[in-house]
């Protein structure tokens, strides 16, 4: 076995309470764990980025979904890029990078299977968790997949200025929509969907009503909906989907810390006579098109056709912060926690 000189212990977050509603700091736990060197088959990562994920809400409670919850008392996981530290698998070295899905922590023990190589030399480490990972591939599966998207279809993305949305709408743009709409919760993050991502119109969600909004920034309507949001953003959006329009139903980040269930949108018989089709996107249903959706997007990367934004926090002490910020919507793009070190 291959290894540099170990540290005694790392640090990793634990969540120590169930949220009620919005989580608060009180729920985490900051600990130390000792470090050991990895069994056979297995290595030990030096995590240099971690990502913060709206669905990391949803495992912070007690049901039963398609990911199972956190443990309490447990560290928490998620997705990761760090230097290989220590090996004891075949084919990865000390200093090679990886992507995999144990975040949260400063070094990770690994099983090697789970573990990607990634290439520092074709894009910034942190953009694997982000324009070249689990978002991009979510953004570009539920566009082109889950909504069929076409060229000449107008679309709109609610929480447009996310990891997610921003690389949706630039998605369709670079692929012929005939019209791009996005909602974002600041007059600044419009500004940026506008006049960085190329965006034909966006709005302030928090400017009045949705509906109304979404008419005047779409007023022949809409092909094509992706929904971060929920709530009144889906509600307008089948108001506002023309006839034979999809919906692709990623995320409800308005409802996650909600403690009583949410109205729903009362328009829903309009599918019918419209024909809509409305589905969800789970990134994980998608594994088979990686390979093009990296080569895509590193292709219009190159190009300069897209660009990306990250919100970057320092230190694994932040952690719980950045996250608790994500949810607030304060990041524009992806929300990365970069480790000191």
């Amino acid at each position: 076995m291959s290894e540099v000189s170990l540290p005694a212990v790392s640090r990793e977050w634990h969540l120590v309470a169930r949220p009620q509603g919005w989580p608060t700091a009180e729920d985490f736990a900051l600990r130390e764990v000792p470090v050991t060197a990895p069994e056979q088959g297995r290595i030990l990562v030096r995590n240099l980025h971690m990502s913060v994920d709206p669905y990391m809400r949803g495992r912070m409670n007690d049901v039963k979904s398609y990911v199972p919850p956190f443990q309490l008392d447990r560290p928490m996981d998620g997705g990761a890029v760090g230097v290989v530290v220590a090996s004891a698998a075949e084919g990865f070295a000390v200093g090679d990078h990886v992507l995999h899905g144990l975040g949260w922590r400063e070094y990770a023990d690994v099983d090697a299977a789970h573990a990607t190589k990634v290439d520092p030399d074709l894009a910034p480490l942190s953009a694997y968790l982000g324009v070249l990972g689990m978002p991009g591939l979510t953004a570009y599966a539920g566009l082109f997949e889950t909504a069929s998207f076409k060229e000449g279809d107008a679309v709109f993305v609610s929480g447009a200025a996310g990891a997610v949305g921003s690389l949706v709408g630039q998605f369709a743009r670079i692929k012929g929509a005939s019209r791009v709409v996005g909602s974002a919760g600041s007059a600044e993050k419009v500004t940026v969907l506008t006049e960085k991502y190329g965006f034909d119109a966006a709005f302030n969600y928090k400017d009045g009503p949705v509906a109304g909004q979404l008419a005047e920034a779409a007023p022949e309507g809409i092909d094509v909906y992706f929904d971060n949001v929920g709530g009144d953003h889906l509600q307008a959006a089948i108001g506002a989907l023309k006839l034979n329009g999809r919906a692709t139903l990623c995320g409800a980040i308005a409802q996650y810390n909600d403690t009583e269930p949410a109205p729903g949108p009362n328009n829903l018989a309009m599918v019918i006579g419209k024909r809509l089709r409305l589905q969800g996107v789970l990134v994980s249903d998608h594994a088979a098109i990686q390979p093009k959706f990296v080569q895509d997007v590193a292709g219009w990367l190159r190009s300069g056709e897209l660009v990306y934004d990250e919100t970057a926090v320092q230190g694994i002490e932040s952690a719980v912060q950045a996250f608790l910020g994500m949810l607030r919507g304060e990041n524009t793009g992806k929300m990365i926690v970069s480790f000191n070190g």
